[in-house]
């Protein structure tokens, strides 16, 4: 049998330590003020923000100092720099000697055209031609008998003035020696004169006669050449009812059915010399005052980067876009097809050593002269001047510095507030 005793009234009595007592709140006031001090400047971003962004909606770049390139990109359109469209020479029945695509030569024959009417009217000129040919030679040997006829009285003439001299001279001696009378002497002497008179008049009708010769050969001639002229004319014209390819190529589109009847200058065909590929860009008219000959453009054909130039700009302005031309700088590369799109770069203008920035939005939400600069978890509402743009940096003229970082993202969350917290 045990015997119970007292032991399970006992209690343990600790023995009673007052500096513990005061460990626990020092320590907690600690742990608060590293807090706060830790806290200090969170509390102070908080305190001096108007607004407050969340980091993950903000795109960021970094400003830097590089050679800056101004450039526009536009979708440029392959096109053959030669593309010649055929037209119909004269109305007739057209038949082609060719197809759509057909590979031809220069100077190949593609078409023809039968034209009966210019073909007899071509018979017709030439038979007349050939007439005043021979009325010509009939009027050139009726001109030179005319000048023997003429130049015959005119010998003649001389002839009978000589003789008549002779009498005269013979009649003065004789009147001198008394062998003749006076009367004689001056029959003579009229003598004389009458034949000075006829050969002066037939000095003068062979002058006049051989200018009417001369007028009447040189308008049968006139005619002739004239003639020969239309009949050059006709020829040609008939000549151009073949039509043949100006260029070497291939035939592009049969504009006209075989066999058809076509009037005169209707396009009949056309042929493109793939030799000789453009490119044609749209260009926006915002670069149009930007634009100048000569200036080098970027072209990429799947993986190829191709050098061109710009050769050619159009005047006109549609639908606020300018129509432009660009070169290959060096051989057409080989793959090229009409009308094939290819995306084109021109480089407008670059510059070195300029302070730049990536493009983005916060253009548009400040109107190109605010940027919020990013230091310490805050963004802060910077003035700035922005210069030239190019398709991915903009100039920044002043307000920015290099190394700076500013959200280029929309800024229109910010609603202009001078400091932004961003929240991390």
């Amino acid at each position: 049998m045990k015997i119970s005793d007292t032991s399970s009234q006992d209690v343990l009595i600790q023995p009673n330590n007052t500096r513990k007592r005061f460990v626990l709140p020092v320590l907690i006031i600690a742990i608060l003020v590293i807090a706060a001090w830790l806290l200090m400047p969170s509390i102070n971003r908080w305190a001096q923000a108007q607004e407050s962004v969340s980091a993950e909606r903000l795109r960021t770049a970094t400003v830097e100092l590089g050679n800056f390139v101004r450039d526009v990109s536009v979708q440029g359109r392959v096109v053959a720099a030669v593309s010649p469209v055929l037209y119909a020479s004269q109305s007739g029945t057209i038949t082609f000697a060719v197809e759509s695509g057909d590979s031809v030569l220069e100077g190949q024959a593609l078409a023809s055209i039968d034209s009966p009417e210019l073909q007899n009217q071509l018979l017709q000129e030439q038979s007349r031609l050939l007439s005043l040919n021979v009325e010509y030679d009939r009027q050139r040997i009726a001109s030179q008998q005319a000048r023997l006829e003429s130049q015959k009285a005119m010998d003649s003439a001389s002839i009978n003035l000589k003789a008549a001299q002779r009498e005269l001279d013979r009649a003065d001696r004789a009147f001198a020696q008394g062998a003749v009378t006076e009367v004689d002497r001056d029959k003579a002497r009229d003598n004389m004169e009458t034949a000075e008179v006829l050969h002066k008049h037939a000095t003068q009708d062979t002058e006049l006669n051989n200018e009417r010769l001369e007028f009447e050969l040189q308008t049968r001639r006139l005619a002739v050449e004239q003639q020969t002229l239309l009949v050059n004319e006709l020829t040609r014209q008939v000549n151009e009812l073949t039509i043949v390819s100006p260029v070497s190529g291939i035939v592009g589109n049969l504009l006209v059915n075989q066999k058809t009847n076509v009037i005169r200058n209707q396009p009949v065909l056309s042929v493109v010399d793939l030799s000789a590929f453009e490119i044609e860009v749209q260009i926006p008219e915002s670069y149009v005052n930007d634009l100048a000959i000569g200036m080098t453009a970027d072209v990429r054909s799947g993986t190829q980067s191709l050098n061109a130039t710009l050769v050619a700009v159009s005047p006109e302005i549609i639908d606020n876009q300018v129509t432009g031309r660009l070169r290959f700088a060096d051989a057409v590369p080989d793959g090229l097809r009409q009308n094939q799109r290819l995306t084109t770069r021109i480089l407008l203008e670059e510059k070195q050593n300029v302070l730049m920035v990536q493009r983005g939005q916060f253009v548009d939400s400040g109107n190109g002269r605010v940027a919020y600069v990013l230091r310490d978890g805050m963004a802060h509402r910077t003035a700035i001047e922005i210069g030239a743009s190019s398709l991915t940096y903009l100039e920044i003229l002043s307000g920015l510095q290099a190394g700076d970082t500013i959200v280029v993202s929309s800024t229109d969350t910010f609603n202009n507030a001078d400091t932004v917290l961003i929240n991390r």
